[in-house]
């Protein structure tokens, strides 16, 4: 069967896999989850059908604890549940993941990993949440791309059924789960071939039943039996991490991409090496391929399997070159070194050549972590004295634990990239998430997109990054080296330093009222040099006038959308581009047209 391309993000991608093996949805929204549990509502609601040929059951409750109730229920009752949920949503649900493992329960929860309120709140991703949960007992389980959160989520609800235990699967808040990227798509007939029916079988005939089955569960225990109770579960758990190695053989044959619970790359006489997991590892892979085209000898370890945390598999990947490891965590613990760190270090300290283990923060609250910062950590390995406790990405000028960024270090790359820069709610987003589907779905290319803006949404400015190539894309960052720029606000040029993010010979595009003729006048003098040492095109577009002209109001994303495609014809012919443009428009409007006419 010939493999089925789709352009979609790391919302959808798991969305699309836990779909297939849920019966119950318990759910409540939390950014950036939400688009998960949304998507699997909306397909219930027109009748998809899941591996079992049924159409999945989504009860919406009034909080996370509600939603973590619901699906503890439909497990006792022998029917598969999912949630859905981030940051304190997941917090809600402790109590009843500890049942969930004592009981045995197969319940899957997938995390679009978001930070904790804690000195201020953020919607934006890092790992604090999911590390909090790491005590309950559940098989915890990282994707790191988008094709990975297609791949894992197969992974997290198989090992459920037959290890009779229940997975967290988690992926990076935004960076991942709003990420679009073309990917391959897994067929709901290839996951069904790999259940375990006779696990499957066996969770069922347990389910609660007055009639049927009638037994107790979820009693109090006194001094003289409990703890030898939790003792007891050993047996059944320290089989686990062979289930999930089995289903990741099993999704890696079916792929034919590989899977572990732990995976290296880079060179095979590494002496530096980086231990990690969520996207950063995907830029990481850039780095390493520069540097080691450079003659430097540098690796990493990506970090899919959690808990539970199998030391000797570790050890297995690691070549036996290595000297100096520095371990990356995306939190804060105040107090203690980062968790991921803590585990390395105990499985690792005086094993082979190893003389150096450090730890360092990065990426909290979705921070950019640019390729100079991965860099700056495999050159701060080769100092006398390294910081145990560093953090990238930022400058800690109160307790001066941050490490400098090479800014000057670039990856090579062989696609196009482009930046948008918009005005929240004035559909820019939107516009560019057609976009990059149009190329993703109508081309052979490669396409990424990802977009930045804050908490506010409506109102604040909003940036599209936009890349598309021949080649797979890994740059799990910001555009830095823009081969096009687009500005939706003339405002914009005197309040962002936009084109020092443009390449020479670049492409820029302002949507302005000023007549062209006038137009020397409206540019700052920075911008005017920065043109002209850039030696860019520029190319201007009253995108409100016509807007207005056509009834659209301030509406200028689908204007300033044909005018991308008109400027890159050597992407998509303009005139498949305008057929692709208005069969998406109709497919993101037209039932708010319908609805308006009504």
């Amino acid at each position: 069967m010939p493999k089925k391309f789709m352009t979609m993000d790391g919302n959808t991608a798991t969305s699309h896999v836990a779909y297939a093996f849920t019966e119950v949805a318990g759910i409540y929204p939390i950014t950036p989850s939400s688009t998960m549990a949304e998507l699997v509502d909306a397909w219930a609601s027109q009748g998809r059908r899941n591996i079992f040929n049924s159409v999945v059951k989504v009860v919406e409750m009034q909080s996370e604890a509600g939603a973590a109730g619901v699906v503890h229920g439909a497990l006792q009752g022998g029917t598969l549940s999912t949630t859905f949920t981030a940051s304190q949503g997941l917090l809600l649900m402790i109590p009843n993941m500890y049942k969930w493992v004592g009981e045995l329960l197969p319940g899957v929860i997938h995390v679009s990993a978001r930070s904790l309120a804690t000195r201020a709140l953020s919607i934006f991703g890092d790992h604090q949440d999911v590390y909090a949960v790491r005590q309950t007992g559940f098989t915890m389980i990282s994707s790191h791309s988008v094709q990975e959160a297609m791949d894992l989520a197969g992974v997290a609800h198989l090992t459920a059924i037959q290890a009779s235990a229940p997975v967290l699967h988690f992926f990076d808040g935004f960076r991942t789960s709003h990420e679009i990227q073309k990917i391959e798509v897994l067929d709901y007939d290839d996951l069904a071939k790999l259940i375990d029916k006779d696990a499957l079988a066996r969770f069922r005939a347990r389910a609660l039943n007055p009639h049927t089955n009638p037994v107790t569960r979820g009693g109090a225990e006194n001094d003289d039996i409990y703890f030898q109770g939790r003792e007891a579960q050993n047996t059944h758990y320290e089989k686990l991490s062979d289930v999930v190695i089995h289903y990741m053989n099993e999704i890696s044959k079916l792929t034919g991409r590989h899977y572990a619970p732990f995976t290296y790359y880079g060179a095979e006489d590494a002496t530096r090496v980086i231990i990690a997991m969520g996207s950063v590892t995907e830029a990481t892979a850039e780095v390493i391929d520069e540097l080691n085209a450079r003659g430097e000898k540098v690796g990493l370890v990506k970090v899919h399997l959690f808990r539970p945390f199998r030391a000797d598999l570790l050890k297995s990947v690691l070549p036996a070159t290595v000297q100096k490891i520095a371990v990356l965590d995306r939190t804060k613990e105040v107090g203690s070194h980062g968790p991921l760190y803590l585990d390395v270090h105990e499985a690792l300290h005086g094993f082979g050549n190893i003389d150096t283990i450090i730890g360092g923060r990065y990426g909290l609250s979705s921070k950019d972590t640019q390729p100079g910062d991965i860099k700056g950590v495999y050159d701060h390995l080769l100092v006398e004295k390294p910081i145990n406790g560093f953090t990238i990405s930022i400058v800690d000028d109160v307790t001066f634990l941050s490490l400098p960024s090479d800014e000057n270090f670039k990856v090579k790359n062989d696609y196009t990239s482009c930046l948008f820069y918009g005005l929240g709610s004035d559909g820019t987003v939107s516009a560019n998430k057609n976009s990059i589907k149009i190329i993703g779905d109508h081309t052979d290319l490669y396409s990424q997109a990802y977009f930045a803006y804050d908490s506010k949404k409506a109102g604040g400015a909003t940036r599209s990054f936009l890349r598309f190539g021949k080649s797979p894309i890994r740059s799990t960052y910001y555009v830095k080296d823009a081969d096009f720029i687009s500005c939706s606000l003339e405002s914009y040029l005197f309040r962002y330093d936009m084109l020092r993010n443009l390449k020479e010979g670049g492409t820029f595009l302002l949507s302005t009222s000023t007549p062209a003729s006038e137009v020397d006048r409206l540019l700052p003098n920075r911008v005017k040099k920065q043109l002209a040492q850039k030696k860019a095109k520029m190319y201007v577009i009253d995108a409100n006038a016509i807007a207005e002209s056509i009834g659209m109001g301030r509406r200028t994303n689908t204007i300033l959308q044909s005018s991308f495609f008109a400027l890159n014809e050597s992407i998509i012919p303009y005139s498949d581009a305008l057929s692709y443009m208005k069969e998406m428009a109709e497919k993101s409007y037209g039932k708010k047209v319908k609805r308006s006419s009504t």
